[in-house]
């Protein structure tokens, strides 16, 4: 099958080598600056979707794998005081987190694929991936903490501070067309009262003329009158 994008347009064949390259074990490349960068771009392609979608749907109602029931219960049970708002990185990165967090990772190799894949994790959960705030984590590691902070209503924070921006973005743009169309009703009355003015001006010139022209014929009547007269005497 030809490898597609998400517009089913075909892939090019160096995104297919790299995408190919970045299935295979980490440990097959030792130091390869290459495939490093490579990880760490599929890494933020990630991070990228994934903010994106606690940015637009409700945390609480997504579900990230087919086993999200048994990696919470599996992380609540190992690490019940977590604090998992805002992340220490000593409790995932020193000697005794790991010696911890090894057993439970390995209880999900071959149940959660690429398990130990590695994936951007926030610190603190009510930011986005910013440097000072990521922090590269197993993936089942990522999983476990974001489970446990969409059901926990950790990461509703996101999702309300970015639907109120948006809200407000909306308000903001319905306000400018409040005020073009009060523009629009104001130049239209503008044009009615200069046409009524108009037609009230053009009204008075005729009043004027017909006055003129009465005024005319009573002059010519007296006139004639006064004819009739001298050729009666």
């Amino acid at each position: 099958m030809a490898a597609t994008s998400g517009t089913d347009e075909p892939v090019s064949g160096e995104l297919v080598s790299v995408a190919h390259a970045l299935s295979l074990p980490a440990e097959s490349y030792g130091n390869d600056p290459d495939i490093e960068m490579a990880w760490a771009l599929r890494a933020m392609q990630h991070a990228e979707v994934y903010y994106k979608l606690i940015s637009s749907v409700d945390p609480q109602f997504l579900k990230l794998t087919k086993v999200d029931d048994q990696i919470y219960s599996e992380f609540r049970k190992n690490f019940e005081k977590l604090k998992i708002d805002v992340l220490d990185p000593e409790e995932l990165k020193s000697e005794s987190a790991k010696e911890k967090w090894r057993p439970f990772c390995l209880k999900f190799n071959g149940i959660v694929e690429d398990f130990n894949y590695g994936t951007l994790l926030r610190l603190d959960c009510s930011q986005g991936y910013t440097e000072e705030n990521t922090i590269f984590a197993p993936r089942i590691q990522f999983f476990a903490i974001e489970i446990a902070r969409n059901r926990e209503g950790c990461n509703k924070a996101v999702y309300i501070s970015v639907q109120d921006k948006e809200g407000e973005k909306e308000v903001n743009n319905g306000g400018e067309k409040t005020s073009d169309s009060g523009e629009e009703e104001n130049t239209k009355n503008r044009g009615e009262k200069e046409a009524d003015s108009g037609e009230e001006k053009e009204e008075g010139i005729n009043r004027e003329e017909k006055t003129d022209k009465g005024g005319e014929k009573g002059e010519e009547a007296d006139k004639d009158i006064n004819k009739s007269g001298e050729k009666a005497m």
